[in-house]
């Protein structure tokens, strides 16, 4: 399995977990019960393209972590479509932001994959 390319990684932030929040995510395939995941990490990944020059598209995804910043990176929580302007990308994590700090992260990513 390839490793992500951290190389193009922008942590947005590291937020507190609310209680609505986190009962979703224990519902979900991400969580791991042995993990002490409390917040959400959001961040701007770049995905290269598979061509000669290279050229990148922008993701923004969000992983469960430890108060101290670790995560699993090969269990997002939620990965947005790949854009094409680095701007939506940090415009759509800076939304996820407000939404995790109102204890409403997980609602807004269902709407995301929905629409």
């Amino acid at each position: 399995m390839r490793t992500p390319n951290y190389h193009d990684f922008y942590q947005m932030a590291l937020i507190p977990i609310g209680n609505r929040d986190l009962t979703a995510l224990q519902e979900s395939e991400t969580f791991i019960p042995e993990y002490p995941f409390t917040h959400w990490l959001i961040a701007v990944e770049g995905v290269q393209l598979p061509q000669a020059k290279i050229y990148f598209h922008w993701k923004v995804s969000i992983y469960p972590a430890t108060s101290d910043g670790n995560f699993n990176w090969k269990v997002p929580y939620y990965c947005s479509e790949n854009m094409e302007v680095i701007d939506h990308a940090i415009s759509l994590g800076s939304s996820f932001v407000s939404f995790a700090k109102k204890d409403a992260l997980t609602e807004a990513t269902l709407l995301e994959k929905i629409s």
